[in-house]
């Protein structure tokens, strides 16, 4: 998998998978600590849920500026790792009689998390300075390492569920996991260093297109610009529904779903990376067919061929919801979640990491790690928007909920025709 790369991919890769397997347990059990342990209502669930995301993907854009103007990104990686174990721990000693580690809890996992993940993007896009034609499968690879991650973490919240009926252990084992991710960083520094702008400056006027570097014409640089932003409040749709994986597919799972010892409610959180793992080398290997055929579809296509999929993963928890989900009482079928993770994890192979390819490839150099921090900031409003749109969960129809987000899908896929021409001119 790893053949041809950069060897500092392999320490990017196992450094985003334990900081995902961190986040991805919290993530598991975050609204279900927040019902058994606090008691909470959905519209104050939903407001925490919503929030705690917002703050998770806005952040990125000041751990960006850090990154590009004074910190650099690996030193900027490092603070975010410190603060979100500091944070785990936090969140595994609050109760309901002693709220106020629970907040400072989610404070410093969403700085820590927020200033993390936009550098590391950074980092794999520097990476493949020298080798701009594999830097969307470079993408693909570490978008692996963040679903191996994602795949063990609701496993171990599952085991430790079972196991010691604990939410608060796995807010331990997330402090582990990112301890790890740290020590991994620190191990292989001398692999990655060379992608740090900091370390190896490189200069802010120039790009590389069709493998040659160019200076970049000022109005060129307001025109990528324009660009990405268009790609940034077209993707803000895709996360609304995507984020619906920890709320109200949570939800559906505990309250309309069998339940069984091996099938809990935050077990279902495990197919999405467990399905990522398995087709994307599928997808890799399908592109790089159809690359070597030269009809391999540019970026944008791929990124409208992911909404329409994603319309459809709502279409199924529509119907679902109407053959028996909307009763909130366990008798549906596993099938129906499985069945939507299978088709949103599709989408999302689509979306996200070619997204990231993307926003590498276009953005100005000078400002590389703002812009990778955009691309978090539309994830922001997305994930924001999810917890808001979830507050109507229970108060809805659950047919009618999911068929307002499948809309809301499709009419973004739309808004992707309307610009395909613009997104399409610097996607090379």
């Amino acid at each position: 998998m790893f053949k041809n790369h950069p060897k500092g991919m392999v320490v990017l890769f196992f450094t985003e998978m334990w900081e995902r397997f961190g986040f991805y347990i919290m993530m598991a059990i975050y609204v279900l600590y927040m019902e058994k342990e606090f008691g909470w209502s959905d519209s104050k669930k939903g407001d925490f849920y919503g929030t705690f995301l917002l703050a998770v993907y806005f952040l990125p854009i000041l751990g960006g500026w850090l990154g590009d103007k004074f910190l650099g990104q690996i030193n900027t990686i490092r603070i975010g790792s410190i603060s979100m174990v500091f944070g785990y721990i936090a969140l595994a000693v609050s109760a309901r009689d002693w709220l106020l580690p629970f907040y400072a809890g989610l404070v410093l996992v969403a700085f820590g998390t927020g200033i993390f993940k936009v550098n590391m993007s950074v980092l794999v896009g520097n990476l493949y300075r020298e080798k701009v034609h594999l830097k969307d499968a470079g993408f693909n690879i570490y978008y692996m390492g963040v679903n191996v991650g994602a795949a063990l973490a609701p496993l171990a919240a599952t085991f430790i569920s079972i196991a010691f009926e604990s939410y608060r252990l796995s807010f331990w084992a997330a402090a582990i996991g990112m301890s790890l991710s740290l020590l991994i960083l620190q191990t292989g520094k001398r692999f990655v260093s060379m992608a740090d702008t900091k370390i190896s400056p490189v200069s802010n006027h120039t790009v590389q297109t069709n493998g040659q570097t160019r200076e970049i014409p000022k109005t060129e640089e307001l025109q990528r610009i324009i660009t990405l932003v268009i790609l940034f409040l077209i993707v803000i749709f895709f996360w609304i529904a995507f984020y619906q994986n920890g709320f109200a597919l949570t939800l559906f799972a505990k309250r309309s779903t069998l339940e069984s010892q091996i099938l809990r409610p935050e077990t279902y959180q495990f197919f999405n990376p467990m399905f990522i793992l398995i087709l994307t080398p599928i997808l890799l290997s399908l592109f790089a067919g159809l690359n070597r055929k030269k009809i391999e579809p540019s970026t944008p296509a791929k990124i409208f061929y992911g909404l329409v999929i994603m319309g459809f993963s709502m279409l199924v928890m529509v119907l679902g919801s109407w053959l028996g989900g909307n009763a909130d009482v366990n008798i549906m079928s596993p099938a129906w979640l499985i069945t939507t993770y299978l088709i949103m994890t599709l989408a999302e192979i689509l979306i996200s990491p070619m997204g990231q390819s993307f926003v590498s490839k276009v953005s100005p150099p000078r400002i590389q790690g703002l812009m990778m921090g955009l691309w978090f900031g539309a994830t922001a409003v997305g994930s924001f928007s999810s917890g808001i749109f979830g507050k109507l969960y229970s108060s809805l129809s659950h047919h009618l909920y999911f068929l307002i987000l499948a809309g809301l899908l499709f009419f973004s896929s739309i808004l992707v025709l309307f610009a395909f021409k613009k997104l399409k001119k610097f996607a090379h």
